[in-house]
C-alpha cells in the first residue's frame, strides 16, 4: 500500500478523538479508520457499536485487520477501513498501547504519535464524560504510565491547552510522518 498508517494512542481522556476530528476537519485528506468496538453506540467518536457475538463473527470471517481488548470491550479496524491508503491516503486509528507490537508486526510502516496530558487533566476529563467510577478512572490512569513497546517510531503530542492548540500540536506531528 502507499498510504501511511497512523496509530494515535494515549491515555483515556487525553484527547485522541477530539484532535483527530479537529485535524480532519483542516485536512480532508486525511482518513480516519472507524473502529468497531462492543460498546453501545455514544456520541463521543465515530464507532461501529457490535455485539459480541457479530464481532466473533466478523474475526472468524478474518475482516479486521487489527482488533484488541481493552477495558473490557474489544475493538476492531476492519479491513476495509484501510482501503484508502491503497490510492496513497494517510490513514489514522484510535490504538491502544497494548496491540502496538502486533500492529508494527502487521504493518511494519506503522506510525506512532502519542497523545497525552496531565494525570489531574485525564482524571477531570474522564469524571466529565460520566462513564466510569472514580475506581475506574484511577485504574485508566495507572495503566496509562505504562511505558509504549520499544523500537516503535514515536512522536508525542501535550494535549493540555485549547483544542485548536492540540490540533495544531497534532498536525504538526503528522508533517513528518507524512512526507
Amino acid at each position: 500500500m502507499s498510504g501511511r498508517l497512523i496509530a494515535v494512542v494515549g491515555p483515556s481522556g487525553a484527547g485522541k478523538d477530539t484532535l483527530i476530528r479537529g485535524a480532519l476537519a483542516r485536512d480532508p485528506s486525511l482518513h480516519w479508520a472507524r473502529r468497531s468496538v462492543t460498546r453501545p453506540p455514544s456520541g463521543t467518536e465515530p464507532f461501529e457499536s457490535l455485539a459480541e457475538e457479530e464481532f466473533d463473527c466478523r474475526l472468524a470471517a478474518d475482516r479486521f485487520a487489527l482488533h484488541w481488548r481493552a477495558h473490557g470491550l474489544r475493538y476492531g479496524v476492519a479491513r476495509a477501513e484501510l482501503l484508502p491508503m491503497q490510492e496513497g491516503a494517510t490513514v489514522l486509528f484510535n490504538g491502544s498501547r497494548a496491540a502496538l507490537a502486533e500492529a508494527f508486526e502487521r504493518f511494519p510502516g506503522l506510525q506512532v504519535i502519542e497523545v497525552t496530558a496531565s494525570p489531574v487533566l485525564l482524571v477531570k476529563r474522564l469524571a466529565a464524560r460520566g462513564r466510569e467510577s472514580a475506581e475506574e478512572i484511577a485504574d485508566r490512569i495507572a495503566r496509562s504510565c505504562k511505558a509504549l513497546p520499544e523500537g516503535l517510531p514515536l512522536r508525542r503530542v501535550m494535549n493540555d491547552g485549547t483544542v485548536e492548540e492540540g490540533v495544531d500540536r497534532l498536525l504538526a506531528a503528522l508533517q513528518p510522518v507524512r512526507a
